[in-house]
């Protein structure tokens, strides 16, 4: 992703989430995605995804079965 969508979805993540410490990074050797992160802690996976002239972006956040103890 392209620096810019970067800093769109980190200011849409921190709004919509009411958290400044939310951060969209690059994802090393991918183009078409960018990694959230807490702080240090990773939350997921956000995907670019333009089809058909509409572009949309997907957010992927997997939860283990110990993070919910």
């Amino acid at each position: 992703m392209k620096p810019e969508e970067l800093a769109k979805l980190t200011k849409y993540f921190r709004e919509k989430f009411n958290n400044p410490g939310l951060v969209v990074k690059a994802r090393p050797q991918k183009k078409d995605s960018g990694e959230l992160y807490l702080g240090d802690e990773f939350l997921g996976v956000v995907y670019r995804d333009e089809e058909d002239g509409d572009l949309s972006y997907n957010f992927s956040m997997a939860i283990l079965d110990f993070d919910l103890e």
